[in-house]
């Protein structure tokens, strides 16, 4: 059965949309069929995958708004088995825009229905806030990714994001659950680093995946080239890290044991 992930954090430079698109292409190496919808106005995923902003025609602000159908948004990309549906600098007036609009939160559920059995997973990168948009990616989402990078206030803003998906829980989206935790920007000489991964892995034991994802130049440099980094350097370790993840991600939803 296929599954939506919201990847969210409201807290900026955590590697969200690093995290999209590595994970992303790394479950589409895995042949895992995969779209991933860039909710960011910010367009950073849909850059980072090699589609030229100024070339985007429609996107997904003409999905939200226009009920557009998805499917003629989204676009191949490099990696076989993973395709997108861009994001575009029309998002940025889509709060506002929804605001007034009848079942605005519920706009991308609506979408994604129709083709979520076309794919083995659909993520959804989300800004970082807590607006509509973001509402948008929880309410279609089954489970939430949250990246969490291995720095000093680490779990600030998590509280805020949680009680939001408590709200999205009882008011709209009983059934989305958290499904993982994943620890971004590691850096193995730093004592903090370690610190800060040992706090998060005691206040959320069963969420934290054990595969952590490091501080890489080459994650860093990838983007810039429009490429995940699998295809700009495979043997980097941010690559290798998010292969990883990837196989322990399918590994928890073959097992059935997502909380």
């Amino acid at each position: 059965m296929s599954r939506i992930i919201a990847i969210a954090n409201q807290k900026g430079g955590v590697g969200k949309t690093t995290t999209a698109i590595n994970l992303c292409a790394s479950l589409a190496a895995l042949e895992k069929r995969t779209l991933l919808v860039d909710l960011d106005p910010q367009s950073n995923a849909t850059s980072g995958l090699g589609l030229d902003l100024k070339s985007i025609g429609t996107s997904v602000y003409d999905v939200l708004l226009d009920g557009v159908d998805i499917r003629l948004v989204v676009q191949p990309t490099e990696v076989p088995f993973l395709s997108l549906a861009p994001s575009s600098i029309d998002l940025v007036g889509a709060e506002v825009e929804l605001s007034g609009a009848e079942n605005r939160e519920a706009r991308l559920r609506e979408a994604l229905q129709g083709i979520r059995e076309e794919y083995d997973f659909l993520i959804v990168d989300c800004p970082p806030s807590l607006g509509l948009l973001t509402l948008n990616g929880l309410v279609a989402a089954d489970e939430i990714l949250i990246p969490i990078q291995c720095e000093y206030y680490a779990l600030e803003g998590l509280g805020q994001l949680l009680k939001t998906v408590e709200l999205v829980r009882s008011k709209l989206n009983p059934a989305l659950k958290i499904g993982g935790i994943a620890l971004t920007m590691y850096d193995s000489r730093l004592s903090l680093a370690k610190q800060v991964a040992e706090d998060i892995r005691q206040h959320f034991p069963d969420k934290v995946f054990e595969t952590v994802i490091p501080r890489n130049v080459r994650l860093a440099e990838a983007p810039s080239f429009g490429k995940p980094v699998l295809l700009y350097d495979i043997t980097s370790s941010g690559a290798q890290s998010y292969l990883k993840l990837a196989e322990e991600f399918l590994k928890r939803h073959l097992k059935g044991t997502n909380p």
